[in-house]
């Protein structure tokens, strides 16, 4: 397949599943072992692309940024409370992050651990679906400080690939009691920092994609980050609306049936 058009294509898969249960990542290392890519040149552009469906945040909740920012200039308790919270959770990522790089590294080019981890992570999802009740959504401000950290410590888990960032957090919250509606904001709150400085990290570890030398070079990676942030709008919203009214066994299914479907195909593979 022409490497413009896969592109284009592996960036409307990330916008479709970045803030989605399911493991946007998982999504791209499965695609492309089935079309048979090699993983370690796709690399760095399923990284690099994530900054176009976490742009899509920022252009979705643009007021609520811009009140928080001016919120903080003015000392606003909730907007210095929002901030400390997305902090917070953003904090045990960075830490863990920099010390298990390596490890990371190598099982992003395992298609067997997304599947397995897809599977896991939809039978929890499920589990606290049915045993946990949310409380009234109340926003991500009103997190005490302990609620926070601590679902940024589940969010770690998200390291394995296939367990899914927005998955892990949303997973975390509604453990904690978090209503649906700002767990699942507070996954996309929370992506902003962690993915930026994951891609960060990878740009500054690539020299070749830094030069422009790279396999998959700048002008596929642009087109993947424009299909990824287009597409992301369209689905934060409609998310958002869907979860509030449904929950979240859906895509806990979902996970269950591609992660069962992935290991019959490797297995026979």
């Amino acid at each position: 397949m022409d490497t413009t058009i896969t592109a284009i294509l592996l960036g409307i898969l990330e916008g479709l599943t970045e803030f989605l249960p399911v493991s946007s990542t998982g999504h791209l290392i499965l695609a492309q072992s089935f079309f048979g890519f090699d993983p370690g040149q796709w690399s760095q552009f399923n990284i690099v692309i994530q900054l176009g469906a976490i742009l899509a945040v920022v252009v979705t909740y643009w007021r609520l940024f811009l009140d928080t920012g001016l919120g903080l200039l003015r000392r606003e308790p909730r907007a210095i409370r929002f901030v400390r919270n997305v902090l917070l959770g953003f904090l045990p990522a960075a830490v863990i992050g920099i010390f298990a790089k390596d490890a990371i590294d190598v099982m992003l080019e395992s298609p067997a651990v997304v599947a397995i981890a897809l599977v896991v992570g939809g039978i929890a999802i499920l589990f606290l679906e049915r045993t946990v009740r949310p409380r009234q959504d109340l926003g991500v401000a009103e997190l005490s400080m302990k609620t926070a950290l601590a679902i940024g410590l589940v969010q770690c888990l998200a390291m394995v690939p296939g367990t899914s960032r927005s998955g892990a957090t949303i997973l975390g919250a509604l453990a904690m009691g978090v209503g649906r509606k700002t767990a699942a904001e507070f996954s996309f709150f929370l992506a902003v920092p962690t993915m930026l400085g994951a891609a960060t990290v990878k740009i500054l570890d690539d020299p070749a994609l830094m030069a422009g030398e790279a396999t998959i070079g700048w002008g596929e990676i642009a087109l993947g980050f424009g299909a990824a942030f287009l597409t992301a709008l369209v689905v934060i919203r409609a998310f958002v609306a869907y979860v509030s009214r449904h929950g979240f066994a859906p895509f806990a299914w979902y996970r269950i049936v591609l992660g069962a479907g992935a290991l019959v195909w490797l297995a026979l593979g």
